[in-house]
């Protein structure tokens, strides 16, 4: 379909001006592309989001994957070839995207009115509304384990994560400081309020990757949303770091015996953004506009379980579904929210530390080495 549009759009390029017979090319259009992070993840937005959209503008809007980080959009916007318009964005990489100039400014005041006319910059949840962004969900990592791996009790706190003697098994681990250090500060006793103030200390660091020494050996790293549920799957994990709406699928509608262990969970709003120059710019926001809507962020609650950044979408979310939110009280206890800006400014440092510490096989660094 889209291949028959682009041949429809190069034979109509080249039209004849009556003024002087003269010659002109028009830009073939362009399709919309939506940028997220594969999955089930995807799947919703494609449920809740982009098929309506497709319907209600008549637009084609393809949908693509990657796994973050800012790298691709810097190669678009420094080359100006960029060929992406919307890009789901986790909050530190949209604030520190918008910093380096690669993101284009968003107009909150064109943003839909809630579903019960709430202005959006009321409705929104603290947080969600940025310069270069504009929040759609709540979502969490936590611990995600096999049930069938462990006879008699099973892992109830973050610190079961890192002891592999009373749970035996390797462990997922996204390969990323974010949520690891934090992780392994609380499993080591220090509150979530006191998280980043340790973090920022050379002895924090030090104190974090000391944590995961103790479990190295038994560490598999993973960097796509969709492979924590494959390690599980597998049998290669027996515990893992994951978004909590992958988890869904496996223990709801498959039935697996996988569970949740949401002490401790980092909480998160992803955003949708847009790269610095993009030839789609208003259909950008078109589609921004249409998917922070209070109606399709409720939506997508029926196929994965994050939270909407709305109040008025929230409102509109079964009452079962609110339960296996991260926002659900009984999942907040113990639990710490990322700090965005803190990671847009510290994660380059942080990520150049740990792929030393893993050179170096996962040994802690020496004062000397940072």
């Amino acid at each position: 379909m889209r291949s028959l549009f682009r041949l429809g759009a190069a034979v109509s390029a080249v039209v004849l001006l009556q003024a002087g017979g003269a010659v002109a090319q028009t830009a073939p259009q362009k399709d919309l592309t939506i940028v997220s992070w594969g999955g089930s993840y995807t799947r919703s937005q494609m449920l809740a989001y982009v098929k309506p959209f497709r319907r209600r503008s008549g637009e084609w809007v393809a949908m693509e994957t990657y796994n973050g980080g800012l790298d691709e959009i810097r190669e678009q916007v420094d080359t100006e070839n960029v060929v992406w318009d919307v890009v789901d964005f986790e909050l530190s990489d949209l604030i520190r995207g918008c910093r380096e100039g690669l993101l284009e400014k968003i107009d909150h005041g064109k943003l839909a009115a809630g579903g019960d006319g709430t202005p959006a910059a009321e409705d929104f949840i603290p947080g969600a509304l940025t310069e270069c962004g504009v929040g759609q969900m709540i979502w969490a990592t936590v611990v995600g384990y096999d049930g069938s791996r462990f006879e008699g009790a099973r892992p109830a706190g973050l610190a079961d994560f890192f002891d592999v003697k009373k749970f035996p098994g390797k462990r997922g681990l996204r390969r990323d400081p974010r949520v690891a250090m934090e992780w392994a500060l609380m499993a080591d006793g220090v509150a979530p309020a006191e998280v980043y103030a340790t973090l920022e200390t050379e002895e924090g660091q030090a104190r974090a990757f000391g944590v995961l020494d103790r479990i190295r050996t038994s560490l598999v790293w993973w960097t796509s949303g969709s492979e924590p549920v494959r390690l599980l799957d597998s049998g290669e994990v027996a515990m893992t770091s994951v978004w909590n709406g992958r988890m869904y699928r496996p223990m709801v509608e498959d039935g697996k015996d996988y569970a949740i262990v949401w002490d401790g969970q980092l909480w998160d709003i992803d955003s949708w953004g847009v790269p610095k120059g993009t030839e789609n710019l208003a259909k950008a926001m078109d589609f921004i506009r249409f998917a922070t809507s209070s109606e399709p962020l409720a939506e997508q609650t029926r196929y994965i379980t994050y939270g909407p950044a709305r109040v008025s979408a929230m409102a509109l979310v079964d009452e079962g579904t609110k339960a296996m939110l991260p926002t659900a009280a009984a999942n907040m206890a113990n639990a710490l929210q990322t700090d965005a800006a803190w990671w847009a400014t510290h994660h380059a440092e942080l990520s150049a530390k740990m792929e030393q510490w893993l050179a170096k096989g996962g040994r802690g660094l020496s004062g000397s080495a940072r």
